[in-house]
């Protein structure tokens, strides 16, 4: 029997969509839905476009937990997948799902991490400080923002020249190689 996963996700949603092609065809997984606290969110239109049911919740609904645990037990959830959600886990959906809620920071956590630190607002940070590498980290997800156990880390170099739009471009293409690789190394 599969494991069934759900995706939390708060923009466009190319993340999700970059795991789910990955692991098509792949038996051992089912991504049984996606929920972000954006109805706007471009995720919902690649939810259509993969099939997998998509629902929004206001950060009013998610902030006890309640309302999406109970979502998630309905549904069997085994494990949860952040990619680019920017609201904190409520603590009762972490207590329900130990180590088993992974995220993707873009930048090499501890440094850039915390709580606005997430998006541009990272690369930007980054090209700032003058730093010479950046890339991904993934990890399991806790009470604190980026805090969790590191799972993986990827490098890329940030040249003088690079502006953040060029350190997001590298970021990006480190989290579309590895992201899906982690997950299946992980829960596989």
């Amino acid at each position: 029997m599969p494991s069934k996963l759900a995706l939390f996700a708060s923009g466009s949603g190319s993340n999700a969509e970059n795991i789910v092609t990955y692991f098509a065809g792949n038996n051992n997984f089912a991504f049984s839905l996606i929920i972000s606290n954006k109805a706007g969110a471009f995720v919902h239109e690649r939810a259509k476009k993969l099939n997998i049911p998509s629902l929004t919740f206001s950060r009013e609904e998610f902030s006890d937990g309640k309302t999406i645990l109970e979502l998630l037990r309905k549904e069997e959830i085994d494990y949860i997948i952040l990619a680019g959600f920017l609201l904190k886990i409520p603590q009762a959906i972490i207590d329900a799902y130990p180590d088993r809620i992974i995220n993707i920071h873009p930048a090499l956590l501890p440094k850039f991490g915390g709580k606005g630190m997430y998006g541009d607002h990272v690369h930007r940070a980054v090209v700032e400080a003058g730093e010479t590498e950046s890339g991904i980290t993934i990890h399991y997800v806790n009470a604190h923002y980026d805090e969790g156990n590191i799972i993986f880390q990827a490098k890329c170099p940030v040249l003088a020249t690079d502006s953040p739009d060029d350190v997001a471009n590298k970021v990006h293409a480190l989290e579309y190689e590895h992201f899906p690789k982690v997950i299946e190394q992980i829960w596989g």
